[in-house]
């Protein structure tokens, strides 16, 4: 790539995330219309949509159409199918079929739907639905006997009949979006089509590869179809013949901008060599649209074949280009530069968008200030419009593609496009032909994106096509049901735009306001923006190279004296971070008598101050993130993206529990009772709390006991653990900078037996504890015996965290969840996958695509940006993992083990490790790292799972992967854990979200970051006045009369 290339990447990313009401206000000034242009443009759109309605109006036979109308999602009768689509179809086994049938279709309410359609198709279906799922609702007592009677004699005699007739079903709706199984059966069935004037685009099904042999199928059918279709095309023009979609994670199972030395090395060659052949036998070849996060890797991809000179004189170079993001024009405008640059002209396919919701809920979850993607599909159209009117005005640059279902859009393109021919329409396949086929016949050109694979491959593509087609908002939704009026179909986008004045939609606030006026949401790092993740990169250069220092933080400054214990990085032991000077058994004994000096004032400190202090601390934390990434990567070992994770929780606690402190505190609470008397309950604080936290999570967790006894109203004495003081000593010298005084909350870095000290003194009032169980119980122990009051203990302890895997599960989620479950962190999460239960029936695909998974994890210095997985704490945390380890190899249980290159030797590293057990009692204890095991279970024996998993006495977390509703909804009935997941990973819980802590040997609640834990730190008032005190029931007395 040139350099100046670069620079205007760099240049696009600035409007990744760019404010929507000033984005859209512009584009309504790009994308303006005149009035005659308009006029033809409502015009042209109302008689599609009547001619689209009159044909339809003729249709015999099946009706999918009418069908989708009737289900869509808006109702759970259509949720409930487009599930069963998703599923059946990959269940290898009948058991599991029979149950998610069931699951479906009998809960189900059809008769709803009886006779609502004019479709004849829709109401038999519907009918068979009803039969199906035996739901016919009877209303006596007398009925529900024979009710129950048939289903009975259907569940004896029909199962398989009813599978037969299901899968059927699903295969036929798959075959309403996927052309064909080979590309072979899909160039045959195409010429029937082409002879009415319509084109290809044939897609492999892509979806991305999880594996390096799952990327290397992708390529060879990519090429294999390049071959059959040149030679099917052999005589064809380059506008006029097929050509092919890529999807380029499809090609690389790593397909992310962190990656790049990976990308440019192993997959560019590939997609250069796909291009390659495309050009030898003069078809076009379209980079497809991914997620907003990889849009610059694509364009990075795409600028090389675009100045690599194999390639030159062909222009059937394209690219997807999304209308839904912000980027859009920006992106035209640098293909416009780069087509120059490089003389060439480009094909750009010009799509609305397929992955709003994802895009929508990832910008929440990782903190960004808005949003790439609009919130109102208005605004989208709005994008459209302007990127048509581009696309049109650069005729060198680019041969235009407007892929669309929408009436509107297509009448704009055809407005604007008047007498020329220098362009063309893009349908999916099972979604265009009511629209286009007028089209086709007036001479215009109509491209068909048609998926090719199999019904098992079909899923994810087929879930985002019925949820395009399904949603009720969607234009062919709308274009086909006749009680929508044409004119709510021919509704200026500009002017629905600006009648609520370009705003982002109302109920998609921006991802830093998700939870309203009570908080912010703690701002996160976008790592796939270059121009961040450099300037990030030399924030922390810059940090380490400071020397930091762990020392005791008590109410007077102590000046430390001497060579402290030198604090090496744990994935380079010869690097020394900082320095830890512990406190004294004397430091500790002061801490405590100044703590509990310094409590009267502090417990009296109106609450609305102890919140604004933490309030003051979030701000901080967020100012000094860079910072404290670098001490968690540099003392914890922790990746780039944990340690923004661990500032963020760090952050999300500060705030929640401020606002937690203003919701609980301020007021008292008002009990009901008998007239005359005002009963009222107040939390006030308890007195001294120790704080002892563990080096997992040295930040999110420390501050998290810390902040949350401060706000309650309690002093704290602080005590991390010794292997990541020096991140312990930054936060408590933050909390002083925001307002916390020093006799409040103290720090006394040391090992263990300071801890003793610590809880046995008889003056503290609680002790809040996160480690192991085994020293959870010690400190039980200890605080039973001492002299004094009885004290709070809160404790979260470790756990044998499982997940349970059925058939019906996506494979391909699957891999994902646990890989980032049971390695991510190196597997050194309370909340990490330790045993994972799969279905014998898919065990062994996924076990094999686990270990393809496990082979593309980066392992090493979690400084540099492409690692996914650092060291393990320290020497004594990988001498207990490698016994272990070496202990079942030599049982024979290996499965597989990750390599690690000689760069690991200078840390203390562990290699991810599976294995497979027959029980779980061949685990004696938790292993603490990056080691999981799999056990095989029968579909049949599901109770007898949950009763081993129960067994083990823990309940932390727990994981389970199924599309059935009725498994999940039993499972998570019966296992005793205290967070349950449900098709996700099983870490990363969220302050205020997923409030975290388990019961049984781990933990013993409440649990942190949630509604009850700061109650369970104070303690309760009730104050009784009897108001009648100082001469009668006033209240009582002037009551009004009726």
């Amino acid at each position: 790539m040139l350099e100046s290339d670069y620079c205007k990447l760099s240049l696009l990313a600035l409007h990744k995330h760019d404010a929507e009401e000033p984005t859209v206000k512009a584009l309504t000034q790009q994308a303006k219309l005149t009035e005659a242009q308009w006029q033809q443009i409502e015009q042209k759109t109302r008689d599609l949509v009547t001619q689209v309605r009159q044909n339809r109006s003729n249709k015999v036979g099946i009706d999918l159409d009418a069908f989708m109308v009737e289900y869509d999602l808006s109702n759970s009768e259509g949720i409930s199918l487009m599930c069963l689509a998703e599923a059946l179809l990959r269940i290898p086994d009948n058991f599991t079929a029979d149950k998610l049938i069931r699951d479906k279709i009998c809960t189900a309410d059809w008769e709803l739907h009886l006779g609502r359609s004019t479709s004849i198709f829709v109401n038999t279906a519907t009918w068979s639905l009803m039969l199906t799922g035996k739901v016919l609702h009877f209303n006596s007592e007398t009925d529900e006997v024979y009710k129950k009677a048939w289903r009975s004699f259907v569940d004896r005699s029909s199962e398989s009949v009813v599978r037969t007739a299901v899968r059927t079903a699903m295969q036929i709706l798959g075959k309403e979006f996927v052309m064909e199984e080979t590309i072979v059966s899909a160039l045959k069935k195409a010429q029937k089509k082409e002879a009415k004037g319509y084109r290809y685009s044939y897609d492999m099904l892509g979806e991305a590869a999880k594996t390096t042999p799952g990327a290397e199928l992708y390529y060879q059918e990519y090429l294999s179809a390049i071959h059959a279709i040149g030679k099917a095309h052999k005589d064809n023009t380059l506008e006029d013949g097929a050509g092919i979609s890529i999807k380029l994670s499809a090609l690389h199972p790593r397909y992310e901008l962190t990656q790049h030395k990976r990308i440019m090395t192993e997959m560019v060659p590939k997609v250069l060599e796909l291009a390659r052949k495309a050009k030898y036998y003069n078809i076009n070849l379209t980079i497809d649209a991914e997620e907003a996060d990889r849009l610059e890797l694509s364009l990075v991809v795409f600028t090389k074949l675009a100045h690599h000179a194999d390639l030159k004189g062909w222009n059937g170079l394209g690219l997807a280009v999304q209308a839904y993001q912000k980027r859009a024009p920006h992106v035209l405008q640098y293909l416009i530069d780069l087509a120059k640059a490089s003389e060439r002209r480009f094909m750009v396919r010009l799509v609305k968008g397929a992955y709003w919701d994802s895009e929508i809920k990832h910008a929440q979850e990782l903190g960004y200030t808005e949003y790439p993607v609009y919130t109102r599909k208005a605004h989208t159209d709005v994008c459209y419009m302007a990127c048509t009117k581009i696309l049109l005005d650069h005729p060198s640059a680019f041969y235009a593609q407007f892929a669309t279902h929408n009436a509107l859009s297509l009448a704009t393109v055809l407005t604007l496009a008047g007498d020329r021919n220098d362009y063309e329409f893009q349908c999916l396949h099972g979604m265009g032909d009511i629209l286009y086929d007028e089209i086709v016949q007036q001479g215009k050109s109509c491209r068909i994106y048609a998926p090719i694979g199999s019904y098992k491959l079909l899923l994810a593509y087929l879930v985002r096509r019925l949820l395009e087609n399904g949603a009720n908002s969607s234009f062919v939704n709308r274009l086909v049901d006749a009680n929508i009026p044409v004119d709510q179909l021919t509704r200026d986008p500009i002017a629905i735009a600006k009648r609520h004045d370009c705003q982002q939609h109302l109920q998609i606030p921006s991802p830093r306001h998700i939870f309203g006026d009570a908080r912010m949401n703690a701002a996160g790092i976008d790592l796939t923006n270059p121009q961040t993740l450099c300037a990030l990169l030399d924030e922390l250069s810059m940090y380490s190279q400071e020397t930091w220092i762990a020392m005791p933080l008590l109410s007077k400054p102590v000046e430390v004296k001497g060579q402290g214990y030198p604090v090496t990085n744990p994935a380079n032991n010869s690097e020394v971070v900082g320095q830890l000077y512990h406190a004294t058994q004397a430091d500790a004994t002061s801490a405590i008598d100044a703590a509990i000096m310094a409590f009267p004032s502090w417990e009296a400190t109106p609450p609305i101050e102890r919140a604004q202090k933490l309030d003051r601390m979030g701000d901080l934390l967020e100012e000094n993130m860079a910072r404290f990434m670098t001490l968690a990567t540099k003392e914890a070992g922790k990746s780039l993206s944990n340690s923004i994770s661990e500032v963020r929780e760090a952050i999300d606690f500060c705030r929640y529990y401020a606002e937690q402190t203003r919701s609980l505190f301020i007021e008292p609470k008002i009990l009901p009772g008998p007239t005359g008397e005002r009963n009222s309950v107040h939390l006030r604080g308890r007195g001294v709390f120790v704080c002892i936290s563990p080096w997992n999570f040295p930040l999110a967790i420390f501050l998290g006991e810390v902040t949350a006894a401060l706000a309650a109203g309690n002093t704290v004495v602080a005590k991390p653990a010794p292997q990541t003081s020096l991140i312990a000593t930054a936060a408590v010298e933050l909390l002083y900078q925001a307002g916390f005084p020093r006799d409040v909350v103290q720090l006394v870095p040391g090992s263990g037996s300071l801890g003793g000290t610590l809880i046995e003194d008889p003056r503290i009032a609680g002790v809040i504890f996160t480690g192991s169980t085994e020293v959870a119980k010690i400190i039980q122990r200890a605080q039973a015996e001492k002299k004094g009051a009885i004290t709070t203990f809160i404790a979260e302890t470790g756990g044998q965290n499982a997940m349970i895997v059925d058939s019906s599960a996506l494979p391909e989620q699957v891999v994902t969840d646990v890989i980032n479950s049971a390695f991510d962190s190196a597997g050194q999460r309370c909340s990490a996958l330790r045993v994972l239960y799969l279905q014998d029936d898919i065990a062994g695909e996924v076990i094999n695509m686990l270990i393809g998974a496990m082979d593309e994890l980066q392992i090493g210095d979690p400084m540099i940006v492409d690692t996914d997985i650092g060291p393990v704490i320290d020497q004594d945390a990988k001498s207990v993992l490698v016994e272990h380890i070496d202990q079942l190899k030599k049982a024979g249980k290996l499965l597989h083990e990750a390599t690690l290159d000689d760069s690991s030797k200078a840390g203390t590293f562990v290699a991810p490790t599976l294995f497979e057990l027959d029980h779980v009692d061949e685990l004696e204890r938790e292993v603490f790292g990056p080691v999981l095991h799999i056990i095989r279970f029968e579909a049949q024996k599901l109770d007898q799972v949950i009763n081993e998993i129960n067994s083990s006495g823990y309940g932390l977390t727990f994981g389970i992967h199924s599309r059935i509703q009725e498994t999940v909804d039993y499972v998570t009935q019966n296992i005793r854990a205290g967070n349950l997941y449900v098709n996700r990973n099983t870490v990363g819980a969220v302050v205020g979200v997923q409030p975290f802590g388990g019961e049984g040997l781990s933990g013993t609640g409440p649990k942190a970051g949630g509604p009850y834990y700061l109650p369970r730190l104070a303690t309760e008032r009730v104050i009784s006045v009897d108001t009648t005190a100082s001469g009668g029931n006033t209240s009582l007395m002037t009551l009004a009369q009726d």
